[in-house]
């Protein structure tokens, strides 16, 4: 029980720490950073961002349990809303509060490529894992 309890909490602080690190980095301007020099390399920052903010959430949520009816399917699809309406408000954040900084729109489309990449490995992984644990019983 109290792994479990140890489980939950880091994942939730991973995702808590994830979801403010993509607003502060969205947020801040780098203009004087030097230019990394890979074309869209923006694009797979984003994609990357909310990949990995999509499967954080799963995880917390999923070892949660606050809703047992719903299946890993139904739960990761939740979180990806999730991701893409955060991410859509990080835009509109950008666009709004930075002067630095603009929204754009191909940048919602590589964080929701990022989210729906994301479900996809965990309804594979999903399905893999209960095939699994059935031959075992």
């Amino acid at each position: 029980m109290q792994n479990l309890l140890v489980r939950k909490y880091f994942y939730l602080w991973l995702a808590e720490f994830w979801t403010v690190l993509i607003a502060f980095l969205c947020l801040t301007s780098f203009k004087k950073l030097p230019s990394i020099g890979v074309k869209s390399a923006d694009k797979y920052v984003h994609f990357t961002f909310y990949f990995v903010f999509t499967i954080l959430w799963f995880l917390y949520f999923n070892n949660k349990k606050l809703n047992s009816n719903d299946s890993s399917k139904a739960l990761v699809t939740k979180v990806f809303f999730v991701a893409v309406l955060y991410g859509i408000g990080i835009e509109i954040a950008q666009s709004l509060f930075t002067t630095t900084r603009k929204g754009d729109v191909l940048d919602v489309i590589a964080n929701t490529s990022g989210g729906l990449i994301a479900v996809f490995l965990v309804v594979v992984w999903s399905r893999f894992y209960k095939k699994k644990d059935n031959q075992i019983k």
